[in-house]
């Protein structure tokens, strides 16, 4: 009974998972189908700090000291030019980043696997009531040749995965939060719409106000957390990824 149970639950799990699966797949279709013959719509300007999922960062900060007094001086520590300091240092201020990422990998994998079991039983005797065995048995069955079992199996594979990504773009971000230690938290969203084509890039991440350069501009390396996206929506991309019906057999098939 407690087997049922436990199998009745697992089906039941399974279905549910493939109903909300379909369902994602469905809002999908339907926002698209809203945008047959215009294309994607550009998002409005939001407030990074109020979109849906956006959580604060925390991160380890040190023992805070206090600031070093210079006497008659008109030179404030950490400036790089004599009169104001140009770089973005405060909530809402802009900074450019400067993506330029080359990067390529390689992967190969090769398994071979075979197996090959046999098992054979006989009950020529058994304290003479092998005889009686057709009472329980087929009337055809042999007690010298009762069981004789084989299997072969074999598996053969290979995979081989290319990759190589180059993306070059400059894209203005905004401080969403300035960490105790004085790190910068920032986020920036660009999107481009060619024809009915959406591009968007997104970078989000902390950086050091003195990695930030003289022209007010930071390159991807010196991002702490960096969470950089490039993607896009639309007429190509419906046909360059597979059908939401397609991904789901994909997770689910089990051959």
């Amino acid at each position: 009974m407690t087997r049922t149970r436990s199998a009745l639950a697992e089906t039941v799990a399974r279905t549910l998972l493939l109903v909300a699966a379909t369902s994602l797949g469905a809002c999908n279709a339907i926002d698209r189908l809203s945008e047959v013959g215009n294309g994607p719509e550009v998002s409005n300007i939001q407030n990074p700090t109020q979109k849906n999922g956006y959580k604060a960062v925390s991160m380890p900060m040190p023992t805070p000291q206090a600031p070093p007094q210079n006497a008659n001086s008109l030179w404030r520590a950490g400036s790089r030019a004599f009169f104001k300091d140009q770089r973005a240092k405060d909530v809402g201020d802009i900074l450019s980043v400067s993506l330029t990422i080359n990067d390529s990998a390689t992967f190969s994998t090769a398994l071979n696997r075979s197996r090959n079991n046999s098992e054979t039983a006989n009950t020529t005797a058994l304290m003479g009531f092998e005889n009686s065995l057709t009472k329980i048995l087929p009337a055809t069955v042999n007690p010298a040749d009762l069981l004789n079992v084989g299997s072969t199996s074999s598996s053969v594979n290979g995979a081989y995965t290319g990759r190589t990504e180059v993306l070059t773009a400059n894209i203005a971000a905004t401080i969403s939060q300035i960490l105790p230690n004085g790190n910068l938290v920032i986020a920036g969203t660009q999107e481009i719409k060619v024809n009915q084509e959406l591009r968007e890039v997104t970078v989000q991440g902390i950086v050091r106000p003195e990695d930030i350069s003289t022209s007010n501009t930071v390159t991807y390396d010196k991002i702490a957390e960096a969470r950089i996206y490039y993607g896009g929506r639309g007429v190509a991309s419906d046909f360059a990824q597979p059908r939401y019906g397609q991904e789901i057999l994909d997770v689910i098939f089990p051959f």
